[in-house]
């Protein structure tokens, strides 16, 4: 099936087969952040934004992006630009498997709430898990990076 989407403000022509998830389509053309980790919308590895929502594409049709904006890490570089100076400042990078999907959903949350405590910023970000550092680091610079204009 061919289909169009726009992604980081381009428009791409794809083929895709009928049941293909939006992970797997965007690889396939060479957005290789589009990570795939557990393949069951758990993890938050593989997120996108879509109309500027955090998206699990994994779990996610790409037929579902047809009319909508995609938004992956390449599509926001300034803004990954500060975020990632804050977590490398507050000593919360890490091996970067997750890195995307999480930028991304951090991303989001800053469009979206206004001054989040830290509560406010685990429920956000409840959906996306880290397998090599602990969260505080994270939380930390999370914080920092919603007060950067």
């Amino acid at each position: 099936m061919e289909i169009k989407l726009k992604i980081n403000g381009i428009i791409k022509d794809l083929t895709i087969k009928d049941g293909e998830y939006l992970q797997k389509a965007l690889q396939k053309i060479g957005y290789l952040n589009v990570r795939k980790a557990c393949e069951t919308g758990s993890c938050g590895v593989c997120t996108v934004l879509l109309d500027g929502t955090p998206t699990l594409s994994c779990s996610t049709l790409a037929i579902r992006g047809v009319g909508k904006e995609i938004r992956t890490l390449e599509g926001e570089k300034v803004e990954v630009e500060k975020f990632a100076k804050v977590l490398t400042s507050e000593g919360a990078d890490q091996c970067g498997y997750c890195s995307p999907g999480f930028t991304l959903t951090v991303i989001a949350m800053k469009r979206e709430l206004s001054s989040p405590t830290i509560e406010d910023i685990k429920h956000y970000l409840t959906g996306n898990l880290c397998r090599c550092t602990g969260y505080m680091g994270q939380l930390r610079a999370v914080k920092k990076y919603m007060e950067v204009k």
